[in-house]
């Protein structure tokens, strides 16, 4: 399992300062993933607690360097909060997979 964690607080006046510490560490995260065949890049997000929507900014930077890397990105333990502003934004599906509906029926 990844190192890679969210800080507990992410709103606009740190965002900056989070995503130049943690683009290198994805970038190399994924190449690790990469280099092992795998293909998802997991970062947890169970310490996040005050955030804005530039967590979703980030979290969408986060998700298109991996993606030019050649790998995914899978974002663990996401407050309600954060899914919830995500949709509003309309961009939850750019982050989580659409829920599969159960089979048989």
């Amino acid at each position: 399992m990844s190192g890679l964690k969210l800080p507990p607080r992410l709103r606009m006046d740190g965002a900056r300062a989070a995503w130049t510490q943690m683009s290198p560490a994805l970038r190399a995260e994924a190449a690790q993933v990469l280099a092992a065949a795998g293909r998802e890049v997991r970062l947890s997000a169970a310490s996040l607690k005050d955030f804005d929507s530039s967590a979703l900014s980030l979290l969408l930077s986060a998700a298109r360097q991996c993606s030019e890397q050649g790998a995914t990105l899978k974002l663990d333990d996401a407050p309600d909060k954060l899914r919830e502003l995500a949709r509003v934004y309309g961009v939850a599906e750019l982050l989580w997979a659409p829920q599969q509906p159960a089979a048989g029926g």
